[in-house]
């Protein structure tokens, strides 16, 4: 048993944030704070990404606290450029990531404590920030004839890059930018693609203002007050109407059909007779909040989501969720972190945190 002020399970954007602000207000690693991560590198989920995402395809990546990501190669695979930055930030703050580390489950404890059961032992932490992301919990959909499918299903997750996809019938399930990356890189390569998606893709003209992102984090931001599932950012502002998608649009790649109604071996169906025979469903489904290790402390409201203001779990005061909700972004969790460790460090002194 470890006994430790604050518990830190991941190491990305959110992870880091926040023990960077642990340490810039006086925690010392490993005596006041542990940073636990189960990749087995830097990089969090960057470190995953398909090699076809290069960095300069990477929209909205915003630096770290205390150390701008300068010199990139725009040309560079995204998961090279961002773990190099992230292991260059972990030493540079003597940030002393703990990996791979699993987390298997926070309990309660003894003491007001919850512990941290983890593949390398157990924490007693009066604070916990969890920062786990959702790379970790790809979301498939189920549809009616699913395990019939002859052809071959994989998600984003498991995206290899176009090459792969040569000379194949593509199809591509779902609205958001990865969905829409993987058509514009798939189609030259592949016999065919077809795009479909549960609503019709809502495309954004002109600039990213600061006051569209601020209505875009409030909306995100409301599910999670009333404990809601968080959405994404991108599901609320649209996808941005640059030269590639106007590009894909006009040559017919970008032309997003309504979701069909059942999967046969040979590809899907709708209702209305219209068939396409496909080789590869690829599903740019999105994810969800990878929280099952926080089960155990019945966070999860009625409806499904875990009740947050700002960045602390309504339901107890010691849990803080950066990188949830309105903090996925980039730049949504470097604030995140320093707003949790503001909260904990009063929490910690006995003061009492307001809503």
């Amino acid at each position: 048993m470890n006994n430790i002020e604050v518990v830190v399970i991941g190491a990305g954007q959110a992870g880091l944030s926040s023990a960077y602000h642990l340490r810039r207000t006086g925690f010392e690693p490993e005596r006041d704070f542990v940073v636990l991560d189960h990749s087995p590198g830097p990089g969090g989920a960057w470190q995953f990404r398909w090699p076809s995402l290069t960095y300069g395809k990477v929209h909205g990546m915003h630096a770290l606290p205390g150390m701008e990501l300068t010199d990139a190669d725009p040309a560079r695979a995204s998961s090279d450029v961002i773990a190099e930055y992230f292991d260059s930030y972990e030493r540079a703050f003597d940030l002393r990531v703990r990996r791979p580390v699993d987390a298997h489950a926070v309990r309660e404890g003894t003491d007001g404590r919850l512990l941290v059961e983890t593949s390398a032992g157990t924490w007693a932490t009066r604070a916990l920030i969890n920062a786990t992301g959702t790379w970790d919990r790809p979301f498939w959909p189920r549809y009616p004839g699913q395990e019939t499918f002859r052809g071959r299903q994989l998600h984003t997750a498991q995206y290899p890059g176009p090459e792969e996809f040569a000379g194949q019938r593509v199809l591509v399930v779902g609205g958001g930018a990865s969905g829409t990356q993987h058509l514009l890189e798939i189609a030259p390569f592949a016999a065919s693609t077809t795009w479909v998606t549960r609503r019709p893709p809502v495309f954004r003209e002109g600039p990213f203002t600061e006051e569209i992102g601020r209505e875009a984090v409030a909306l995100v931001e409301e599910r999670v007050r009333q404990g809601l599932p968080p959405r994404s950012v991108v599901s609320v502002t649209g996808l941005p109407l640059n030269d590639a998608i106007r590009q894909g649009i006009e040559d017919g790649v970008l032309d997003r059909q309504p979701m069909f109604d059942r999967i046969t071996p040979d590809g899907v169906e709708w209702n209305d007779g219209r068939r396409a025979d496909v080789d590869v469903i690829l599903w740019a489904t999105g994810f969800r909040a990878a929280v099952d290790h926080l089960r155990p402390l019945k966070l999860r409201e009625p409806g499904g989501g875990i009740r947050v203001e700002g960045t602390r779990a309504v339901a107890d005061p010691r849990i803080h969720l950066v990188g949830y909700g309105p903090s996925a972004s980039t730049i949504g969790a470097n604030r995140a972190g320093r707003a949790a460790v503001r909260d904990i460090r009063r929490l910690l002194e006995g003061e009492t945190v307001a809503a």
